[in-house]
């Protein structure tokens, strides 16, 4: 399973104890398939007070924190709705270093339920 979301996404919770709920997201972890989205899916973090020498200006104690969820329970928010993640090739043309330009094939991703560019 690839993955289509990318940091700074909308997306909307379809499983799991958080369903229907809509964030942004934060950051994709890619190898585990994982991301975190704020306010989703919320832990609680247990933290030490820092000793003598190490970072100063922290306080221990418990914090809530994000914790990451699998790609699969999640769609991409469009409009009022959600929608599912395509690729479309589209041309672009380039310039080089002495003023000439050529033409290439770009990947852009597209929304399935409207097919615009994302």
């Amino acid at each position: 399973m690839s993955v289509n979301i990318k940091k700074g996404d909308t997306v909307k919770v379809i499983a799991g104890k958080d369903k229907g709920v809509e964030g942004k997201v934060i950051r994709v972890y890619r190898e585990q398939q994982r991301l975190i989205v704020e306010g989703v899916n919320q832990v609680k973090k247990h933290t030490k007070t820092p000793q003598q020498g190490g970072p100063a200006g922290g306080t221990g104690g418990i914090v809530n924190t994000e914790a990451p969820i699998h790609i699969s329970n999640v769609m991409l928010v469009e409009g009022k709705g959600t929608t599912r993640i395509g690729f479309k090739k589209t041309e672009a043309s380039k310039r080089r270093s002495d003023g000439s330009t050529y033409k290439v094939q770009r990947s852009v991703r597209i929304s399935r339920k409207s097919g615009d560019e994302i």
